[in-house]
């Protein structure tokens, strides 16, 4: 399948729904091959919102998440220009039928966010806004696997991750102000609910 980079997050379901329909199950590194190697804005989307799905309830699977979420955007930091991943990482996968569940329930917030969120101030998307995203996609996925132990409270940093990619993916400058925001928000959030618990 020839790689056309998605321009939405409709664009995103669409591919990993044609990707499920091929085999019983898809790994990432079939996504890697669907979306084309270029293409960070898509896994810096598609990553989060996998978490926010049931999917993401599975015990461990937000650290992971989180773990591939560091590895990615570090090689943004680096100005890397191809998005490479390791074979075992490339081998992780879910099965066809449960992305099949996970894309048909995020619809609705795909469809929503894709009519709000389109190129505004498309300045600040591009050079160093690119790697002060990654930096902060870095920061909130460290605080993933401590607050894995608390329900729910992943899906914080997890929203601003994907607020990043999305400004990525449609070239939003608007977006990548609100993702900083959040960004700062779900650290002071997080720290507060490790803090309490710690407490």
């Amino acid at each position: 399948m020839m790689a056309d980079e998605p321009q939405s997050i409709g664009d995103i379901l669409d591919t990993l729904e044609e990707l499920a329909g091929k085999d019983e199950r898809v790994s990432l590194g079939d996504a890697v091959q669907a979306f084309g190697n270029r293409s960070y804005g898509p896994f810096l989307v598609l990553l989060p919102l996998i978490e926010l799905s049931p999917i993401g309830g599975i015990p461990g699977v937000p650290t992971a998440i989180a773990a591939i979420i560091i590895l990615i955007a570090g090689q943004m930091v680096w100005g890397r220009k191809h998005l490479w991943l390791p074979g075992f990482v490339e081998r992780r996968g879910v099965s066809a039928g449960k992305l099949k569940k996970a894309t048909k329930k995020l619809r609705g917030l795909a469809r929503f966010m894709d009519r709000w969120f389109h190129g505004r101030l498309p300045a600040l998307t591009k050079g160093p806004f690119v790697r002060i995203a990654a930096v902060g996609c870095i920061m909130l996925a460290l605080t993933v696997p401590p607050l894995e132990l608390l329900p729910f409270a992943s899906s914080a940093p997890m929203l601003a991750i994907a607020a990043f990619g999305l400004a990525l993916l449609v070239r939003d400058g608007a977006l990548m102000i609100a993702a900083i925001v959040m960004a700062c928000a779900a650290l002071a959030i997080g720290a507060g609910l490790w803090g309490s618990r710690g407490g």
